[in-house]
């Protein structure tokens, strides 16, 4: 079973509806027992990173969720605040504890060239770090579709599988580490290029889950 999780911090629809198109049934809940039968975790959000924590406080799922990814190996795909909420702390309105699945933290865009808006909507190219399960054709170009102005800034830039350019900054938009995978962008909203990148996760996570 792949349960994706609703904290109440986004538009589900799209996201199952692009798991449907490359053969993945997901199982949309919030409640704890499930997640910790689940065979792989998928973790969306929108919006500010302190009420997706407390979604998942709500719920009760962040000592769920950090025992059986950071403990029992099962694959995590986090998605735009899903990816953020990784981190061990935010500093979005304030300082957030996160789950602390990966090492960095949150902070604001910050363009120092002129014409770049905060936050940054609409598509960027990505540039592609290293092979990856994401990104295994690092000299294939994809372009994806950014809602944020906050990014992960990873401490160990192993953990970054593709960065953006945004107003002479270096962003991260993507991560993976072993069983963890995270899109700062929206791969269901990108097109054939997000569908792509889906697809290669789906392959994975058949993998993990037959």
């Amino acid at each position: 079973m792949i349960v994706l999780i609703d904290t109440e911090t986004s538009n589900l629809r799209s996201v199952i509806n692009a798991f449907n198109r490359i053969g993945l049934t997901l199982k949309v809940s919030s409640n704890a027992e499930e997640v910790e039968s689940a065979a792989a975790i998928i973790l969306p959000g929108v919006g500010a990173f302190e009420r997706g924590m407390a979604g998942l406080n709500k719920f009760g799922l962040v000592d769920v969720i950090r025992k059986r990814v950071g403990h029992e190996g099962v694959p995590l795909i986090g998605i735009c605040l899903g990816m953020q909420l990784m981190a061990e702390v935010s500093h979005e309105h304030g300082s957030c504890e996160g789950l602390g699945l990966i090492k960095g933290e949150v902070r604001p865009l910050v363009p120092t060239e002129p014409g770049y808006p905060v936050p940054n909507m609409g598509w960027c190219d990505t540039l592609v770090n290293r092979p990856s399960v994401l990104f295994p054709d690092v000299a294939k170009s994809a372009s994806f579709y950014f809602v944020h102005g906050y990014h992960l800034d990873c401490a160990d830039n192993n953990d970054v599988a593709a960065t953006i350019s945004y107003g002479g900054q270096t962003v991260t938009a993507a991560i993976e580490r072993d069983n963890i995978f995270g899109a700062q962008f929206h791969p269901e909203k990108s097109q054939d290029d997000g569908l792509n990148l889906l697809s290669g996760l789906a392959f994975r996570l058949r993998e993990k889950t037959s």
